[in-house]
């Protein structure tokens, strides 16, 4: 391959090939493999492949068929970085990832990246607990999902919105939105293959998007959502492997809680110790923020043994810096 040089002395291809792209994808599918098992606190060589795609772009001469994917590449793994800082707690370095890695979507012409990146914004508002931009963001990722043509972008939509909504208290829109994502589930047998970046979201994510927004309507609502809510998270902790350490901390802090809430403080305790457990291999911030709901639960019990041994790991865990 003819190579030049960049401004920095770096050896550059000078006639991009497919397969480039294809390495740089690769890497992508690492990283984001890296980030579900252990959280973003692993990903920053991230950096790396953005720039080595940046300079693909502007040094390389680029054909016309790859000028889109490699785009798509570039804002795939700026979407990645933005999840990682969000991640590890650093908000306001994730929003300026995601809104570099919209710009990028957009020129690739890539409605399903655009839908998944607004989903990730409207979750970084949901952690701030601010429902009316985590709305805002979710329905502009819906309308996006619905330009692409992907049924599986548009159940992760509705299955977060409907979170938003249990949040700000409002049941019936909770529901009424869980049970549009539940159906567009019942068709994920006849969905299209899933793009990189939406493929996590199979049974365990539905089941446990289930099971957030019903422990989210018992907290804001009323406690008879609980049991439903142990049944889904039970369904989406069983499911989650070795390959979704993140995910199934936090579903496990959620059915904790959910027990707790019920006054099962054996179970409570129980699962709560193996979510932490679980939370010490994991480079994020949220299992921390997560817990405390289970930790203002069982401080009304603190005068149980058990409950206080959780007391303690919960404390000792939150105020760890993040490995």
């Amino acid at each position: 391959m003819v190579t030049t040089t960049t401004p920095d002395g770096e050896p550059l291809p000078f006639n991009i090939e497919t397969t480039d792209v294809a390495e740089l994808e690769a890497a992508v599918g690492v990283l984001r493999a890296l980030d579900y098992r252990q959280g973003g606190g692993f990903c920053r060589d991230a950096v790396r492949v953005v720039k080595t795609a940046s300079l693909l772009l502007h040094w390389g001469t680029v054909p016309e068929p790859l000028r889109a994917r490699l785009y798509t590449v570039l804002a795939d793994v700026h979407n990645l970085l933005g999840w990682t800082e969000f991640d590890i707690g650093h908000g306001e370095p994730a929003r300026r990832r995601f809104g570099r890695a919209l710009e990028l979507a957009a020129e690739a012409g890539n409605d399903n990246l655009v839908a998944n990146i607004r989903y990730r914004l409207g979750r970084l508002h949901l952690h701030r607990h601010d429902v009316p931009r985590a709305l805002a963001e979710f329905a502009r990722g819906g309308v996006a999902a619905r330009r692409s043509g992907s049924r599986r972008a548009l159940a992760i939509l509705q299955a977060n919105e409907a979170w938003a909504f249990a949040m700000g208290g409002d049941e019936r829109a909770a529901l009424n939105r869980l049970a549009e994502a539940e159906t567009a589930f019942t068709e994920a047998g006849s969905w299209l293959p899933p793009r990189p970046w939406e493929a996590f979201f199979g049974e365990a994510d539905m089941a446990a998007m289930c099971g957030t927004v019903l422990t989210e309507l018992a907290e804001s609502v009323a406690p008879r959502h609980s049991g439903a809510a142990i049944v889904q998270l039970t369904g989406a902790a069983g499911r989650y492997g070795a390959d979704m350490t993140r995910s199934r901390s936090l579903t496990l802090i959620m059915l904790a809680q959910n027990h707790a809430l019920g006054g099962d403080f054996d179970e409570a305790t129980r699962i709560g110790a193996e979510a932490i457990e679980l939370a010490g291999h994991v480079g994020s911030v949220r299992p921390k923020d997560r817990l405390a709901p289970l930790q203002r639960r069982c401080l009304e019990r603190r005068s149980d043994p058990a409950v206080s041994v959780l007391l303690e790991g919960i404390a000792e865990y939150r105020s760890r810096p993040l490995s």
